[in-house]
């Protein structure tokens, strides 16, 4: 058995992907630590957590101290630097005036970087990264895992960059090279020089396992981002009609997920102009929040759309199974979109839920394969809009596609694709 040490970018308290390989492998013996980020605003995302006896958490702080206090007490930390430097610049002075110099750059360079965003997030992140470092290479891990290509530099340091080096496995939930808010160049030169120090490299998909190997020369592994398996009717069931204020035969048209652009949530407001019935409920978080709210509020939708705040990982399934249909609409605005396998399809089949999703190969092939929902053009809100009509009017249709999604969990699931990981282990 061996002990692993996980590195993620975010804070670990809504990474299924992450926790259900977690807790896979310390389900099999494996000694797991993953390293997260910390938030203080959180009590979710605290500096220690352990999940189970084999499985724990450490997360590193999100900012350095000196910008948290500044940004906490901007004017005390101001007049307290301008006292310091009082006291502190006449003995600089005293002793060379290229030590004051030297001190009042600093000042000045602190200054800047604090002051510019781009500047500012660069140290974040070094800073950061330099911490997850630190605190890896106290773990004194078999095996560094790191999720995603901004943790890959932190695992591969911490895995080869000693005496007797380690095993690096890279976890790559995206397709880096071509994605939402990325530089395909950059990110293919980062990317390309940090794969050479992995041991197995793991994507979500053969779609995207092709694209790796026309980038890189090598086809990597591959490991599906599959629900848990569970019984549904015996969960319980979170009353997700009344606390929206709706009838409890009102039929609910679901999104669940992070609330960002490219994923069609614009179209579905859209669509709810031409859709003959049912409420629209966007169930999570994220940037985008405020202008879907107010497009909502200018089309004078407020009855028919609802929002509801994101839920822990380990509710969801009790308000997904509320729903009538739910939604897959990633637009075609990158590969990453166009490759994507997401978790949000098979949490839809696991709840039994039919889902209208988009016809790009992976998830199609799944959908239309399965017969679980009803592929479309996402792209066009008329066809939305059809495809929603469609299941509100043949509610016999609608529950022959919720009984394919009976069947079609016991070959979608972690249960089966977990076994994957566990092989990629003992190689190890």
């Amino acid at each position: 058995m061996k002990k692993v040490t996980m590195f993620v970018w975010n804070h670990f308290t809504n990474d299924a992907r992450v926790m259900r390989e977690g807790l896979a492998l310390s389900e099999n013996g494996h000694d797991v630590n993953v390293i997260a980020i910390e938030n203080k605003k959180d009590p979710r995302a605290r500096a220690f957590e352990k999940i189970n006896e084999r499985f724990t958490v450490h997360r590193v702080p999100m900012y350095p101290w000196l910008l948290e206090v500044y940004q906490n007490h901007k004017k005390e930390f101001l007049f307290s630097v301008a006292g310091v430097s009082m006291i502190v610049a006449p003995a600089l002075f005293y002793k060379s005036w290229v030590l004051l110099s030297s001190y009042f750059i600093f000042l000045v360079g602190g200054y800047a970087v604090i002051k510019d965003r781009t500047l500012r997030r660069h140290m974040i992140s070094f800073i950061r990264g330099s911490r997850m470092v630190m605190k890896g290479y106290s773990h004194n891990a078999d095996v560094y895992h790191s999720h995603d290509l901004n943790t890959l530099a932190q695992g591969a340091i911490c895995a080869k960059l000693r005496f007797k080096p380690r095993k690096l496995v890279y976890d790559s939930h995206e397709v880096q090279t071509d994605r939402t808010g990325y530089k395909p160049e950059t990110a293919a030169k980062v990317e390309g020089f940090l794969v050479k120090f992995a041991d197995e490299t793991i994507v979500e998909n053969h779609t995207r396992a092709g694209k790796h190997e026309s980038l890189y020369g090598y086809y990597p592994r591959t490991l599906y981002n599959y629900s848990e398996l569970y019984d549904i009717e015996s969960e319980e069931k979170a009353d997700l009609h009344q606390r929206l204020g709706l009838n409890q035969d009102e039929k609910i048209l679901l999104y669940q997920g992070g609330l960002q652009a490219g994923r069609g949530l614009e179209l579905l407001i859209e669509a709810m102009e031409q859709i003959d019935g049912g409420t629209l409920v966007f169930l999570g978080e994220g940037k985008l929040k405020p202008i879907l709210q107010n497009m909502v509020k200018d089309r004078g939708l407020e009855e028919r759309v609802k929002f509801h705040p994101k839920v822990p990982l380990n509710e969801l399934p009790s308000y997904t199974s509320n729903a009538y249909l739910g939604f897959q609409v990633l637009q075609n605005t990158c590969f990453n979109h166009y490759s994507a396998s997401s978790n949000k399809l098979f949490e839809y089949i696991m709840a039994h839920v039919p889902v209208i999703s988009n016809d790009f190969p992976e998830i199609e092939k799944v959908v239309e394969t399965e017969k679980v929902g009803l592929s479309i053009d996402s792209s066009r809100t008329d066809e939305i809009a059809q495809a929603v009509n469609r299941l509100l009017r043949d509610e016999d249709l609608r529950n022959e596609l919720s009984d394919n999604c009976r069947r079609a969990k016991y070959r979608y699931n972690w249960t089966n694709e977990k076994k994957k990981l566990l092989e990629i282990y003992e190689g190890l």
